[in-house]
């Protein structure tokens, strides 16, 4: 059923049709009776999948990644789907459209997206104001990251804005400097910048009564050099662990014709080509590191398959993005039996 739904939603814009689905999907859980077939049919309730990490318990491992709920507009119905956790953002201090309009594309003959949104989303301010809205009892987390037109050296700034602004409304916080679709951010992943950053953050977080997890988000184009580096970062900053990956700007194996690829242009990809990719980086980390900090896995992420092999690579946590839109919310419930079928240590 959902395969020809998503046949017919992909005839039109892809940006359109992920507002379209989402608008959709609150009526829909508004009409009386709804939301507990709902439930029902996408989620799994058993104690066994929970996990407690970063002092917080997560219902099952299974959590939707940054970029689809941009500026928490959607989380508590999303929160019905069967999610374990959710993530919202990438937040920037200041409201800002992003890129260019058309700016998300599907490349169907791969499964995968390429995006160059560019931190489109409405501020701190709008943000808090759909936390406050809150009705779910889910992780809710918090991606943030710097505003397109503040330069490199005052990066830190804008980021510690969105951990105050955000901090009373969020569970954990993220740290986005693994975007290629913000000019130049991509650079605040070097050791001294990042370093500079998560250290700041960490003491602005010692300061609070009841400080909250700060982890970071890497891209899967970093070489083996910048991953220890990223090991010996997380180790003296102190922060609490890694999300890896994010998109990535290779093109290599793709399926999709070369001529389709230079008319969409520059951005992130994300899906099945990223699989094998982001599968390494946690193994790399986890193996390297000796387990020092826990890592969330996300990337190419389309049945539970690979969501099992992330997870025995190392990984504590899953998230998924691009495999949501492409399997749908039933792939969350079938990742979530496997996990319980094969009783897979969390």
């Amino acid at each position: 059923m959902y395969k020809l739904i998503r046949s017919c939603l992909f005839l039109f814009d892809a940006e359109k049709v992920h507002y379209f689905t989402m608008g959709s999907l609150r009526f829909l859980l508004k009409i009386p009776g709804v939301k507990p077939i709902w439930r029902k049919y996408f989620r799994v309730e058993n104690e066994k999948l929970g996990v407690d990490l970063f002092g917080l318990h997560f219902e099952n491992p299974v959590g939707l990644a940054a970029g689809f709920d941009k500026n928490a507009a959607y989380f508590n119905e999303l929160s019905h789907c069967g999610f374990g956790f959710i993530e919202i953002g990438t937040i920037t201090p200041k409201a800002q459209p992003g890129n260019d309009m058309p700016r998300l594309f599907r490349l169907k003959s791969d499964e995968a997206i390429i995006n160059r949104m560019g931190f489109n989303n409405g501020g701190i301010e709008e943000a808090v104001k759909n936390l406050k809205k809150r009705n779910t009892k889910l992780i809710i987390g918090g991606n943030i990251g710097k505003n397109k037109l503040t330069p490199n050296e005052d990066a830190y700034q804008d980021y510690a804005l969105c951990f105050e602004g955000l901090f009373d409304v969020v569970d954990y916080f993220v740290v986005n400097v693994s975007s290629p679709n913000t000019p130049n951010l991509r650079e605040l992943q070097d050791k001294e910048p990042l370093t500079r950053i998560l250290s700041g953050l960490m003491a602005l977080n010692k300061k609070k009564s009841s400080p909250k997890p700060i982890l970071l988000k890497i891209a899967p184009d970093l070489s083996d050099d910048q991953l220890l580096d990223i090991i010996e970062i997380v180790k003296d900053s102190g922060i609490d662990g890694v999300i890896a990956t994010n998109t990535t700007i290779n093109r290599e194996g793709l399926k999709a014709n070369s001529q389709l690829l230079e008319n969409i242009g520059a951005g992130g990809l994300s899906g099945k080509p990223l699989t094998k990719r982001s599968t390494e980086v946690i193994r790399f980390l986890h193996e390297r590191s000796n387990g020092a900090f826990p890592i969330i896995g996300v990337g190419g992420i389309h049945s539970p398959k690979d969501a099992i092999e992330k997870l025995e690579a190392g990984a504590k946590l899953i998230q998924l993005y691009t495999g949501f839109i492409y399997e749908g919310p039933r792939l969350i419930k079938q990742i979530n039996l496997k996990i319980l079928a094969q009783k897979i240590k969390l």
